[in-house]
């Protein structure tokens, strides 16, 4: 038995299944789940000593790489400075300086722990803001694991087969209204219905909780147009996309400024970091300045926002051009085998998905029709020839800034050699 194999079983003993987010447990896809000892540049290493290259990238959080000199340098330093104060400090606020300077809809923000919190927030803080209770999500677009949003969900819901979730009450569910992603017919006619009872929409503007999906044309521009109509917050969840698909987000790749915007993984460097902002007359509805309601102990923890602040200094607009090469480059390298093998593919910049379905989907309903067991023996296989891949159909995958031209070259031939396994298996 491997060692990874052991500590899947001495941790199902403590901890169901053995792992702290269900996706990890590799029940989509088959097979144990490699336990990780350590991540070095852009590579992670098992307890069993195996090497991959990493196309997760902590489900997006790490577009430098693991422990990247700079970001544990500024980790390190904080951290023998204390670990947490719950008082202000002058880093937060540089640092909320920051992401204003970076994500255009961001006037004032506030910092959470992560991507759940800042997605919960910004819900209250729009229901609160128009005094209305009704919200509006996409099907298959996965927004975190809080009541409010667990309806219609992608990601590891979907991944289970889970329509919602047990413990989620119904009058709760009831407020929460599902349209299919990219479906522009659809949202208009539900706000020229109900448009007065809804407090917001909340989107990924680039899926990426039921594989990588972008918005058509005109999709985004229609929720603004809708929502601004009807006086409701147009709230972009840029947990997985922002400071990735380009360096102000999806919001700034694609010319669509929503109200509000929810940030995590990459703002926080690899730490559990998330934060939630927006127009500035909307934010100030919150608690102390408003009578919105929303706190944290570990809010703008230091050590996190050291990390983050090494991290938003290293993203520069040189640093997103090479990692657009780098994406481009790997997109053109398995482009023909993907076609030959009856697969499809979406890109946007440096997030990815192959899907085993002959043309790339645009809604959940469509992902619904992908080969699932085909993506499992991909996976396998993938994992065999040492790239590191999502464990679901429903995942997208990440590439980091720092990927050299070899590395490049192992995932190209590794995912090759993958879909050749999974045709034949």
């Amino acid at each position: 038995m491997s060692r990874s194999s052991r500590w899947l079983e001495r941790g199902e003993k403590v901890i169901p299944g053995g792992v702290n987010s269900p996706v990890r447990a590799f029940k989509a896809v088959g097979g144990s789940p490699p336990f990780i000892a350590r991540g070095e540049g852009i590579e992670i290493v098992d307890e069993d000593g195996h090497r991959y290259v990493d196309c997760i990238c902590s489900w997006g959080a790490l577009m430098l790489g693991h422990a990247p000199i700079e970001v544990v340098g500024a980790i390190t330093k904080a951290a023998a400075q204390g670990s947490t104060f719950g008082a202000p400090t002058s880093a937060e606020v540089e640092l909320a300086e920051l992401i204003v300077q970076r994500v255009p809809s961001i006037e004032k923000v506030r910092l959470c722990s992560s991507g759940t919190e800042s997605t919960m927030h910004a819900i209250r803080l729009a229901r609160g803001a128009t005094g209305r209770d009704v919200i509006v999500k996409f099907d298959g677009c996965y927004h975190g694991a809080h009541d409010a949003v667990l309806v219609g969900a992608g990601s590891g819901v979907a991944t289970f087969g889970i329509p919602g979730s047990p413990g989620v009450p119904a009058d709760t569910a009831r407020n929460t209204l599902v349209v299919p992603y990219n479906d522009i017919e659809a949202i208009e006619t539900l706000f020229a219905a109900r448009g007065a009872e809804i407090a917001c929409v909340i989107v990924e503007p680039v899926a990426g909780n039921m594989g990588c999906i972008p918005p058509r044309e005109g999709f985004l521009e229609t929720l603004r147009r809708v929502t601004s109509e009807h006086g409701s917050v147009l709230i972009f969840d840029e947990v997985m996309c922002g400071l990735r698909v380009a360096r102000g987000g999806a919001q700034e790749r694609y010319g669509v400024t929503p109200d509000l915007t929810c940030l995590g993984k990459i703002v926080g460097g690899g730490l559990p970091m998330a934060a939630f902002g927006g127009k500035a007359e909307l934010m100030d509805h919150l608690s102390p300045v408003g009578p919105v309601y929303q706190a944290g102990t570990l809010s703008g923890n230091p050590v996190a926002v050291a990390a983050a602040r090494a991290t938003l200094e290293a993203l520069t607009p040189e640093l997103y051009e090479e990692l657009e090469q780098i994406s481009a480059e790997v997109g053109r390298g398995i482009a023909e085998a993907v076609a030959y093998h009856g697969c499809s593919m979406h890109r946007v910049g440096s997030m990815f998905t192959i899907f085993f379905r002959k043309d790339a989907p645009w809604s959940f309903e469509e992902v619904r029709e992908c080969d699932f067991d085909a993506f499992g023996r991909f996976f396998r296989g993938a994992l065999a020839g040492g790239v590191y891949l999502p464990p679901s159909q429903y995942e997208a995958a990440f590439l980091s800034a720092r990927l050299s031209e070899r590395d490049v070259q192992t995932i190209i031939t590794g995912i090759e050699a993958a879909l050749v396994a999974a045709s034949v298996g």
